[in-house]
């Protein structure tokens, strides 16, 4: 297949905005499990990458909080972190001031006694630093500490201050199903207005991710042809090399349809299908998602499949099976596989069917929005090109890749030159996003975390799409759970996944797209 490249040149560049319009208001940013992976691989990161920026207010604060006593050496962690997962030169000239910012308070998240000396040395540094009564708290810890961490706050005054504001971060899981997401947004809710939480997915923090918005809303030739009278079907895949990874317990209790599915995959789906918001603001872009997600009817069980991965070959190298990895049952029923057909009932959506799928030790890593559109009502030069190289013309598609290759590709039919007898054959009109743009080291966090900072809640979910969306789940775990698949493990590492994912597409006469990633 020809590809054409597509960029953007350097007096387009020029006009792009070079930052430090919008800064936030001084305080203190408070980091529950703060000793944990995420902060130093993604959140130090990332909030360098925004003082660099010239992003972050002059004056602020940066609090560790997890049980181990840390102390001084909190810091200097955070430090290597930034260095090696960000590769920051050690001796960049704003790294030791950014450093400087970082302290840390030892504290046991389920002692209400502890939260008193937290609040009395949160308030010490803000008026040493001169930070004003703003305090933004991000739980990056395991999900059952949410309702503690959150019921303590509350009842030691330190979620709705008599001056500032105040805001609480919530990781992903949200909940394992419908009635815990409930529950949890209940005890949310008893002390944090919704206002002042941020559920946030750091999916919604790519680049190529937010440029779907702009890909159909800031362009005049798609949004006409965006809907089941052009559109034949949508693909959404999220494939992954790697195993567990060593979080054996974890994934144990999620499985693929929980960790990626749920949460990820929705907001691609929603991204794709939307209606157009009025304008780009929190309440208006979330309206729109949450009636797609609203306008989902229950997916039947049959629509939904399930598998797990036994021993193959990943990138020329031999893996073990998922019920082989470190800390996983023996004879485990978890899912490191799933795949769904559902449908969008509305005027826009109704009658094209979406497929979704999420695996681990998948044969390629990709994350992909495939939209494959209708054929031509009469297909003149499909016996031409049937007769050559090119074989039956390919309905036109175009391919959204939100990692790791970022960029957008639409695919059609061209006349193979030479040829007299009109043959047809696909090209690629390609857009790559380090070609144009420049190779990045942003993590996504960067975007989610200025717009925390910004009180910006546009990129983050609500609590009735996240309850709308653990509603069309939780029948389908409810199903998987009662019973053992006698089948597991049922695709090889290194695979494309199991056969029942194949014969989902294969009823409707549709195939899967597997040549993932950039031609």
């Amino acid at each position: 297949m020809a590809t054409m490249h597509m960029s953007v040149n350097a007096e387009d560049l020029s006009q792009l905005p070079k930052g430090g319009e919008r800064i936030p208001d001084p305080g203190v940013l408070v980091i529950f499990g703060a000793s944990g992976d995420l902060t130093k691989r993604k959140l130090m990161p990332a909030l360098f990458h925004l003082y660099q920026a010239d992003l972050l207010p002059k004056q602020f604060a940066i609090v560790g909080v997890a049980r181990r006593p840390l102390g001084e050496a909190f810091a200097q962690e955070m430090r290597q972190g930034i260095i090696e997962f960000d590769g920051v030169s050690p001796d960049d000239p704003k790294l030791a001031a950014f450093v400087s910012q970082i302290g840390y308070f030892a504290l046991n998240f389920d002692d209400p006694t502890h939260y008193d000396a937290l609040k009395a040395e949160l308030n010490r540094i803000a008026q040493e630093k001169d930070l004003g009564p703003d305090r933004l708290y991000y739980l990056a810890t395991a999900p059952e500490f949410f309702s503690g961490i959150i019921e303590n706050l509350g009842a030691h005054g330190m979620a709705k201050p008599d001056d500032g504001r105040s805001a609480v971060v919530i990781e992903k899981p949200f909940g394992h199903d419908l009635e815990s997401a409930r529950h949890l947004n209940r005890g949310v809710n008893a002390v944090f207005d919704e206002n002042q939480v941020f559920r946030i997915d750091h999916y919604l923090g790519k680049e190529t991710v937010q440029n779907l918005l702009v890909f159909r809303f800031a362009n005049g030739i798609f949004e006409p042809i965006w809907s089941r009278n052009y559109i034949d079907h949508v693909q959404i895949t999220v494939a992954e090399t790697l195993g567990v990874e060593g979080r054996g317990p974890f994934y144990e209790k999620a499985g693929a349809l929980r960790d990626v599915v749920q949460n990820h995959m929705m907001e691609l789906l929603a991204l794709v299908a939307l209606e157009p918001p009025s304008s780009f603001e929190a309440e208006s872009v979330r309206r729109e998602k949450l009636k797609v997600w609203q306008a989902i009817p229950p997916i039947p069980i049959l629509n939904a499949v399930r598998g797990q991965y036994g021993p193959g070959m990943v990138s020329g190298q031999h893996v073990v099976g998922y019920r082989d990895e470190e800390r996983v049952n023996p004879e485990s029923g978890t899912e490191t596989y799933a795949a769904l057909r559902l449908s969008i009932d509305n005027w826009r959506w109704a009658g094209v069917p979406f497929y979704l799928r999420a695996g681990k030790r998948m044969r390629k890593r990709a994350t992909e929005i495939n939209i494959v559109f209708k054929q031509p009502p009469l297909l003149i030069f499909n016996r031409i090109s049937a007769a050559c190289s090119c074989g039956q013309i390919q309905p036109n598609l175009l391919t959204i890749r939100i990692q790791p290759d970022e960029g957008i590709a639409l695919r059609f039919g061209a006349k193979v030159p030479s040829s007299p007898q009109m043959a047809v054959c696909p090209v690629n009109m390609d857009f790559d996003y380090e070609s144009a743009f420049g190779k990045s080291t942003a993590n996504g966090y960067e975007r989610l975390l200025l717009d925390v900072l910004l009180d910006d809640q546009t990129l983050f979910s609500h609590r009735d799409g996240v309850e709308t969306s653990w509603a069309l789940y939780t029948p389908i775990l409810e199903a998987w759970a009662s019973k053992t698949p006698d089948a597991f493990p049922n695709y090889f590492a290194g695979s494309w996944g199991p056969d029942c994912a194949d014969r989902l597409l294969e009823k409707d006469g549709r195939t899967w797209r597997n040549d993932l990633g950039r031609k």
